[in-house]
């Protein structure tokens, strides 16, 4: 379904970013990789599946590394076809003793950088009148919680932007969506398992259902394929009229 086009996905060295690229070369996309992990064996990975893969190390808090890792794809494969924003990083601490600079790096990696990769490649999206935005937003986009101030209002600025691009490509072959994860066990995750069980005195099992149990209601983890999954679908003719949806993989979190 996407053989001969390409897939820019930040943040995609490992865990969502990296699925959601698995999932687009699975269907023929090549792919640019971005990020901070192991990049050879990303990029291992994204050639076993018989595409083409690149990589930038673009630091997404950096607009003028954006641009450049935006030219380089262009010139690398002629364009972005696919453009999934995925970086993010997370602070947590009450809004009264949240560091200023931590809140300004959530916002610019969260939000600003998915301003600055979409402006660069709807030009020549538009001009080819095809082109898929799909950002990785979460439940926070939609609903928050406490000590996540950054987070929160970041998420829900993607959202709005998701909206936003949408309705100002409307009428082109151009679709922008958002995607929302629940809990997905990403490292981050399992080390808050870990924390819980150690300091609660209980099993991982237990501190994993609990953990769960406090916003998912289907006690499940999202996964990354699911994600993939969704991904795959956006980009598909069958979403051809799916515009500024923010789509829950959440177990039921913001249902409640």
């Amino acid at each position: 379904m996407l053989k001969g086009k390409t897939a820019l996905v930040t943040g995609s060295t490992s865990g969502i970013g990296l699925g959601i690229a698995k999932a687009l070369a699975q269907h023929g996309a090549n792919i640019v990789l971005n990020g901070f992990g192991d990049v050879e064996g990303a990029k291992a990975e994204i050639a076993a599946l018989d595409v083409q893969v690149d990589y930038h190390g673009a630091d997404m808090s950096k607009p003028a590394q954006i641009e450049d890792m935006m030219k380089f794809a262009a010139t690398r494969f002629g364009r972005v076809d696919v453009l999934v924003n995925n970086a993010g990083i997370q602070h947590v601490a009450n809004v009264e003793d949240f560091p200023v600079e931590r809140w300004d790096a959530v916002i610019a990696i969260n939000l600003s950088s998915a301003f600055h990769t979409t402006r660069l490649a709807i030009p020549a999206m538009r001009e080819a009148n095809w082109g898929r935005v799909i950002n990785i937003a979460s439940a926070h986009g939609l609903v928050a919680s406490s000590q996540k101030s950054a987070y929160v209002a970041a998420k829900h600025g993607i959202v709005g932007f998701t909206k936003s691009v949408a309705l100002e490509t409307a009428t082109t072959g151009i679709t922008s969506n958002a995607i929302c994860p629940g809990w997905v066990l990403t490292p981050l995750v399992q080390k808050q398992i870990n924390d819980r069980s150690e300091r609660e005195g209980i099993s991982l099992a237990q501190a994993q259902k609990d953990l769960l149990g406090e916003k998912q209601p289907s006690l499940q983890f999202t996964t990354v394929e699911q994600l993939g999954g969704l991904a795959v679908f956006l980009c598909s003719p069958a979403a051809e009229q799916v515009r500024g949806v923010a789509w829950q993989v959440d177990g039921g979190w913001t249902a409640q």
